[in-house]
């Protein structure tokens, strides 16, 4: 195995773990709502992801980088504390951020499973994997969170224009 892709799996799973952390928080904001039950089920299936690349780290003999895992978390954890617009609370400017950055973690996995079959050429050497199944899921996650975004954005810029 090429001495990058190693590098490039453990990359790969610290931001794994940022976007399990952003879902799972995302859902504990919004509960009782239409909004967290779909993050509650792309939360559950961001978590089985990360199982399932941790299995394709061992197959390959990776093993994760547990500094760069804690800096990511210490990162989420760092990304409450930014303004959202008020003092204090959730504001329709963090939902919005949020939803935008779990889109962005789950356009990024799609492109990491398809990276995986077809340029790493793991599909072949890990035939026990579904790479196409997996990103199917992401497609579909992405789906499903794509009307809570744009309505979260429009709820939070209205329709005010920036002169």
């Amino acid at each position: 195995m090429d001495r990058l892709l190693p590098i490039y799996l453990k990359d790969q799973l610290a931001l794994g773990v940022l976007w399990r952390a952003l879902a799972r928080r995302a859902r504990r904001n919004n509960p009782g709502t239409p909004l967290g039950a779909a993050l509650a089920r792309v939360a559950a299936d961001i978590a089985e992801d990360v199982e399932t690349f941790r299995r394709i780290m061992r197959c390959l003999g990776v093993r994760p980088d547990p500094v760069k895992n804690l800096a990511v978390i210490g990162a989420e954890w760092l990304g409450r504390l930014k303004l959202n617009g008020r003092l204090t609370g959730y504001s329709p400017l963090s939902r919005f951020e949020e939803l935008e950055f779990l889109t962005m973690g789950i356009d990024g996995k799609k492109q990491l499973w398809t990276t995986l079959r077809d340029l790493a050429g793991l599909a072949s050497f890990l035939p026990e994997v579904d790479f196409d199944h997996l990103i199917d899921r992401a497609q579909r996650q992405r789906a499903e969170l794509e009307p809570f975004r744009v309505s979260a954005g429009r709820h939070a810029f209205g329709s005010a224009m920036i002169t």
